[in-house]
């Protein structure tokens, strides 16, 4: 081991997390409806999987983009030779006009300003780099993704510090949250270099109101440090309140060309809104030229494709298709959504109100065996290997409210999706039935406890009548009845 640096042999990483455990379990043992009915479902996956039948179509139709041609003619030996680290400029062109049309043209973006990235987890580690030396902190409200835990320290030493959010105001971030946190970070006399939010959230499934970024632009103003706003699920949002960019309130704000326009910094990603994770397409959006310039020379180690960019450049530019796609994904989001949420209710769950995401914020404080974090283990293990479906305790997200868990539903058909909320259901059921055999025992118990003292109370009432100079002494001792009372009792009883 002395011959392997720290990196490779720290425990940083988080890969012991619960998030990825769960992972882990699923792939042992996963559900399919035909070769494992009995296997685990995976609800603990971000995956949109619900639109995969109209992209299909479209590289049907287009098969010049699939088969490296235009008009016609191969241009295989162009996209195989080697690309500069700035990407195909049509592609970056087809990227921000799809950003801007999901804003609903609200705001718009500057080609010159994109960073391409091997996905979102690419592009924020490479701003932590960008923004952050090891030891520095950053800021994140919680509950937070766990990933972030990997994305944002395992390799670049950067401190997360988070910031405490809870159930009481639907886990929306307040000022008074955001100064315990800074002020946390001063106590552990770490250097705060900026705030890392999801909007919309994930795991909540909400988008942020536009008084919680201007909470946020006003605290970064005041502070002198960056914003990252994760952006990557701004196209899932289904239902209103709508979505609200970071550069959309900034611009109302006129705070364009301003210091504070310079650090704050855009996340974004096809693999939720286009359900594409596996063509590793991110990208970071900045208007400090510095930043783009240091994270352009260190996308070298994460680039993208030239045959991903090309065939996702001609699909962006097709905007009948993304529009028709856009909202038919919404639609299917919302129904999916609400299947879910409605189902849990039936079983006595409750989520938390969402317009956003692949995933409800769902709680299970009910059913924990007391208010703890043990106790929410213990419950996930059950849902895991007995129930066998895999979701995420809010612990991996860094809740501090024992009992809550996220749960996907956009990486699943529609009847495996009513099978996970049945097999949910017979559990809650099964707990309530335990629950409710515990209570009448206890109740017999109290009842022969009962019985027992009033037999002893009778026989002591009789002993005296027979022998007034018998003498018995009783731990507890009743008020006696004459025995016409008794037999009366008795008689009503039988």
């Amino acid at each position: 081991m002395g011959l392997l640096s720290r990196k490779a042999t720290c425990n940083t990483h988080g890969q012991d997390s619960s998030y990825f455990l769960g992972w882990q379990e699923y792939e042992k043992n996963p559900y399919n409806e035909v070769n494992n009915p009995n296997g685990i479902i995976q609800m603990g996956l971000a995956e949109n999987q619900l639109c995969l039948d109209l992209l299909e179509p479209w590289l049907m139709k287009n098969p010049d983009a699939l088969g490296l041609k235009r008009d016609g003619i191969s241009i295989f030996k162009e996209l195989a030779l080697f690309q500069d680290y700035n990407g195909f400029p049509a592609f970056k062109r087809a990227l921000v006009d799809f950003m801007g049309e999901i804003r609903g043209n609200k705001v718009s973006f500057d080609p010159n300003h994109v960073v391409l990235t091997a996905g979102a987890t690419s592009a924020n580690e490479t701003l932590m780099f960008c923004l952050a030396d090891q030891g520095d902190a950053f800021l994140l409200p919680t509950p937070y993704y766990p990933g972030f835990d990997r994305d944002l320290r395992w390799r670049t030493g950067v401190e997360i510090v988070p910031i405490h959010c809870t159930s009481s105001n639907g886990f929306k971030v307040t000022l008074p949250a955001i100064e315990q946190a800074y002020r946390q970070a001063q106590k552990r006399k770490l250097r705060v270099k900026g705030v890392l939010i999801t909007n919309p959230s994930n795991p909540l499934g909400t988008t942020m109101a536009r008084d919680e970024l201007d909470l946020l632009i006003n605290f970064i103003e005041d502070r002198q440090i960056h914003l990252i706003s994760d952006e990557i699920y701004s196209g899932t949002v289904f239902t209103s309140p709508s979505f609200v960019s970071v550069m959309e309130v900034l611009k109302d704000r006129n705070l364009d060309q301003t210091q504070v326009w310079e650090r704050v910094h855009i996340v974004y990603s096809l693999s939720k809104d286009l359900g594409l994770p596996g063509f590793r397409v991110g990208a970071i959006y900045s208007n400090d030229p510095v930043v783009v310039s240091a994270a352009t020379k260190m996308s070298s180690f994460g680039l993208v494709s030239s045959q991903t960019q090309y065939l996702l450049s001609a699909m962006l530019l097709d905007k009948k298709f993304t529009k028709e796609y856009m909202a038919e994904n919404h639609k299917r989001l919302q129904k999916q959504q609400k299947d879910l949420v409605s189902g849990l209710e039936k079983a006595g769950i409750r989520c938390l109100d969402s317009n956003a995401g692949l995933f409800c914020w769902v709680d299970m404080r009910h059913l924990l065996k007391s208010n703890t974090f043990e106790a929410e283990m213990e419950l996930w293990q059950k849902i895991v290997y007995h129930v066998k479906i895999n979701i995420s305790p809010g612990s991996s997200c860094h809740c501090i409210e024992p009992g809550w868990f996220r749960v996907c539903f956009a990486n699943m058909s529609e009847s495996t999706l009513k099978l996970a909320i049945q097999r949910l259901k017979s559990f809650v059921s099964s707990i309530g039935m335990k629950s409710q055999s515990h209570q009448e025992l206890k109740s017999l118990r109290r009842k022969a406890r009962n019985n027992w003292v009033f037999r002893l109370s009778l026989q002591s009432f009789y002993d005296r009548e027979q022998d007034t100079t018998t003498k018995v002494s009783f731990s507890y001792r009743p008020h006696f009845m004459s025995l016409s009372n008794i037999a009366a009792t008795l008689d009503a009883a039988a």
